[in-house]
């Protein structure tokens, strides 16, 4: 089945930032290109870590108020991470502040893929390496949603031919496909119980489908069959096929 990759949405001019930059400057480059995050790279274009408005804030928030009473080096040692803070609200530049390892993903990795470790990482940009690991891009939330911008028929179209033709060797007009605002309504009858949850979960895996409405039905049921029965009819109908 055929996805977008990441590569098909990244943005390739990437606003990034060296372990020696200045933290004025990353500041700088954050309000001036109206950014939350960047990359931080070395001389050869390996991501060695990330910097966002929130590890900036961090260093800002940890910064010593000379009006607030002072506690004790003791109790300030004590607290969990306080090795971290300290480090950073003292931080000079985007190396000191960054946080790492930097969390990425490949060019060619899928839409879904890249949701999946944004989600995952609770972050808001990912920045994209090659092969080779080096920077070449950057994909934001925003970049991954434009998959649900695609068009109903451009949906449909990849409904009947990678699930219904392709996956399960149907004529293109056995099964209504009915797609609205991304939401995929299947409609008719498949030979089998067990090809109805094959259509709905493949259909779902179509990027740009917000949801499947399953409207199917079955000649034959097959839930009885024993997985050695099940698997053993599937593959003699699979060879039937091809004759």
């Amino acid at each position: 089945m055929k996805h977008r990759k990441v590569g098909t949405v990244m943005a390739t001019e990437v606003v990034q930032a060296t372990f020696d930059t200045p933290f004025k400057e990353v500041a700088r480059l954050l309000d001036q290109h109206r950014i939350s995050g960047l990359p931080v790279v070395d001389s050869e274009q390996y991501v060695i870590g990330v910097l966002s408005e929130t590890d900036l804030m961090a260093r800002q928030a940890e910064a010593e108020d000379p009006y607030a009473p002072t506690p004790s080096i003791r109790w300030r040692k004590l607290l969990p991470g306080a090795r971290e803070r300290t480090a950073k609200a003292h931080a000079r530049t985007a190396g000191q502040l960054m946080s790492q390892p930097a969390v990425t993903v490949h060019a060619d990795d899928t839409i879904a893929e890249a949701a999946r470790t944004m989600a995952g990482h609770r972050v808001e940009r990912l920045p994209v390496v090659d092969e080779e690991e080096r920077l070449v891009g950057i994909v934001t939330r925003r970049d991954l949603l434009q998959v649900f911008l695609r068009p109903d028929e451009e949906i449909r179209r990849d409904v009947v031919d990678e699930v219904l033709v392709q996956t399960l060797w149907l004529a293109p007009q056995t099964i209504a496909v009915e797609v609205l605002d991304g939401v995929v309504t299947l409609r008719g009858q498949l030979e089998r119980s067990s090809d109805v949850p094959i259509a709905v979960r493949m259909t779902r895996q179509i990027d740009g489908v917000v949801a499947v409405v399953d409207k199917l039905t079955h000649r034959l049921n097959d839930s009885h069959l024993r997985p050695s029965e099940e698997a053993l009819h599937g593959v003699a109908d699979d060879w039937l096929r091809k004759l």
